[in-house]
């Protein structure tokens, strides 16, 4: 008999770093566009600080994939944590210098999206290693918990503590990433008991794209996932803009961006009883999305975005889990590094210029306007999500 999920230490410790360092990611995902406004005036530096980022992950993605399917993932885990944390410590040395240097959070941005390229599938497959089948979706269900608590936690305590300091987000973040690599080591992932072969890079990664070409309906719900991520990264920096334009004080835009945690919690909570199949979820929530963010547009004062940043975070986790926890389980061991790289990198292949583009339209247009094209993208990608043929496909590989 299983062991319940809430007494398997090493899925609690692996559980509890991530909590840690993504309530510290937060805290920085406020500070670097307050304090790049705060120094140029303009957040467009601070959208390509994200896409910088994003740019550097996708990239070093596949790679990533493929050797932390052939390396020890436990060892990778906790050293791309602790590799984060000094790249996060020479930002905060960056700010109490005084030199807000771009060029120098530019290239540490680069250096945390290629740790994170590692940490992620190291920690996808170390999870499927810990964690029995049956209780893989109650186990996505506390990830998701996890990212919104943080979500609802950060972004205030982020625009607070940078009242207090400019510099005290990024000391946080560089700490939440020691613990997180503490955690990782003390979780003792068990290392495979089988070696693969030894094979060329471009082989194994051919691997993994054959298996993906042959599974149609997760085909189609990568690419929806594709443009959704796109839509929804660009429209984050839109929403800080907006409260700033309606006279919202720094403390506000963290209040207001809390709404994803709010949503994401009640989400998360919801997520393990929802039945809907990942076909009509995804339709359902595609719509909720657009309407959501056009709304976000309405001249209720600075405040009012975070309503609509509630209900739409409440779908947040509901598709992820269903979908999280139905790949999970499709994904053979041997290819479940890479094909958690090649899953994020089509899923994700165009965030890096997602930052870019709601930090143009904001900046051209205003973030109301913003908003509103934003939004009904995302409608119009519900609608081809409605006629894609992803009922039949994903029914028959689950």
């Amino acid at each position: 008999m299983a062991v319940p999920l809430r007494k398997n230490l090493r899925f609690q410790l692996l559980w509890l770093g991530a909590a840690v360092s993504q309530l510290g990611t937060q805290l920085t995902t406020v500070a670097v566009p307050l304090l790049i406004f705060a120094v140029t005036g303009s957040v467009f530096w601070a959208g390509v600080i994200a896409g910088v980022r994003a740019a550097a992950l996708i990239l070093t993605q596949m790679p990533a994939g493929v050797w932390v399917d052939r390396w020890d993932r436990g060892k990778v885990l906790v050293r791309s944590q602790a590799t984060q944390a000094a790249a996060v410590a020479m930002m905060a040395a960056n700010v109490v210098t005084g030199l807000d240097s771009i060029p120098v959070f530019l290239v540490l941005a680069a250096v945390d999206g290629v740790c994170t390229a590692f940490a992620g599938p190291a920690r996808t497959t170390a999870i499927k290693e810990v964690v029995p089948p049956e209780q893989l979706k109650a186990a996505y269900a506390q990830e998701e918990a996890r990212t919104h608590v943080a979500y609802l936690i950060g972004p205030s305590l982020g625009a607070l503590l940078f009242g207090f300091g400019r510099s005290v987000p990024f000391v946080g973040d560089a700490l939440s990433f020691l613990v997180a690599a503490v955690c990782a080591w003390f979780a003792k992932i068990p290392p495979r008991t089988g070696q693969r072969p030894r094979q060329r890079m471009s082989q194994d990664l051919r691997e993994a794209w054959a298996w993906l070409w042959h599974q149609r309906g997760l085909r189609n719900i990568v690419a929806i996932f594709l443009t959704l991520n796109l839509l929804g990264v660009a429209s984050m920096l839109p929403v800080m803009a907006l409260v700033k334009e309606r006279g919202g004080a720094d403390w506000l835009v963290g209040l207001v961006l809390t709404g994803l945690g709010v949503g994401g919690v009640l989400g998360a909570l919801l997520s393990p009883r929802v039945t809907m199949t990942p076909a009509r979820l995804i339709v359902a929530m595609l719509t909720v999305f657009g309407t959501c963010t056009m709304a976000m547009a309405l001249p209720f004062g600075a405040w009012w975005p975070f309503v609509p940043l509630v209900l739409t975070a409440i779908g947040i986790p509901l598709l992820n889990v269903s979908v999280g926890a139905l790949f999970t389980a499709m994904v053979p061991d041997d290819l479940m590094g890479r094909m958690d790289a090649v899953l994020n990198f089509v899923s994700r292949g165009l965030t890096p210029i997602a930052p870019v583009l709601g930090a143009v339209l904001a900046d051209l247009a205003g973030g109301a306007v913003a908003l509103l094209v934003i939004g009904a993208l995302v409608l119009v990608t519900a609608m081809v999500a409605a006629f894609a043929d992803l009922r039949t496909t994903v029914a028959q590989q689950s």
